[in-house]
């Protein structure tokens, strides 16, 4: 069984038709004034830990959810529910609300988002640790950072390997919260801008200085792919081709559940890297995170597509 820790959230998208860049003045920078007018807004289910879950389950993964929510949660659950996805962990708080997320996206598929987290402050009493549930791998993604914190922790105890996925909460982590989460985690995995960050916060020149604390280190490139690091060798991963981009919010946790399902079946790192390519392809392709599906031949078939190779996934 898969855990994933993280957020569980209603998404509010809205797409701005032009471009951030075009309306911030840099002399200006400190006293920023904008409002932008959008053209869409919808409401979708989202957070990471359903996004991820969502598309684990795709791939027939057994997986769970951790996770505080508020009593407006009931649809997204029947939801995940039919999707495959275990949610007897998920714990319900009266008197709150499930966590929402604005996102506006522009015309470069840059992204403004503000997050009210609602229930998810509730995250940091949750224990993984039980006799009723079996647990071989956690995920742990954007959260509460206190129970990010205490996840790992628990996670280093049990002896139970883990993706770190620190996200939009690195700015939130402390250096010395973040030293050890690191140095017990299996995957260490962000963006370009948040792996430079992150070395930043640690006071690190160089990603190398990463790759000593961990088995697996995942760089992500949008558009450009991603790079896959581990003591062995580096793999640059090409990004799949989606037949069309409608919002690319999502993305990223959906290669996070294509690159677990092949890893946790064994399959070697580049074909991990690969399945996360076109994972997030089908994300890109919806919008919201999880209105995309495929069957497990159709997925197989859309990696032949891309990278020529035969995928079998028993």
């Amino acid at each position: 069984m898969i855990t994933v820790t993280g957020s569980l959230a209603y998404d509010t998208i809205m797409d701005f038709p032009g471009k951030f860049s075009d309306h911030i003045m840099p002399d200006k920078i400190h006293q920023i004034n904008l409002s932008f007018l959008v053209n869409s807004l919808k409401k979708q289910k989202g957070g990471t830990a359903g996004n991820i879950t969502y598309n684990l389950a795709l791939f027939k993964m057994p997986v769970s959810i951790i996770g505080a929510v508020g009593v407006d949660f009931s649809e997204y659950a029947r939801f995940l529910t039919d999707a495959g996805v275990d949610i007897s962990r998920i714990k319900i708080i009266e008197n709150n609300l499930t966590s929402s997320a604005f996102i506006m996206t522009d015309s470069a598929d840059n992204q403004i988002t503000a997050f009210h987290p609602g229930a998810m402050i509730e995250n940091a009493k949750l224990s993984l640790v039980s006799s009723r549930w079996l647990t071989d791998f956690v995920v742990i993604s954007p959260n509460n950072p206190e129970a990010m914190v205490n996840f790992a922790r628990q996670c280093q105890d049990s002896n139970t390997p883990y993706m770190l996925d620190p996200g939009m909460q690195l700015p939130a982590l402390s250096p010395e919260d973040l030293k050890n989460m690191i140095s017990g985690a299996t995957i260490l995995i962000g963006n370009d801008y948040e792996i430079t960050l992150l070395c930043n916060k640690l006071a690190l020149s160089a990603v190398e200085g990463l790759l000593k604390q961990v088995k697996i280190l995942i760089t992500t490139l949008g558009e450009k792919g991603s790079i896959i690091q581990s003591p062995p060798g580096r793999w640059k991963i090409e990004a799949a081709k989606p037949k069309g981009v409608l919002d690319p919010t999502g993305a990223g946790d959906a290669y996070r559940a294509g690159f677990l399902a092949g890893y946790l079946k064994g399959l070697d790192l580049k074909v991990c890297g690969q399945m996360g390519s076109v994972a997030a392809c089908y994300a890109v392709e919806k919008y919201g995170t999880s209105n995309h599906r495929f069957t497990v031949e159709e997925f197989c078939e859309r990696y032949r597509e891309n990278f020529g190779e035969e995928l079998i996934l028993l």
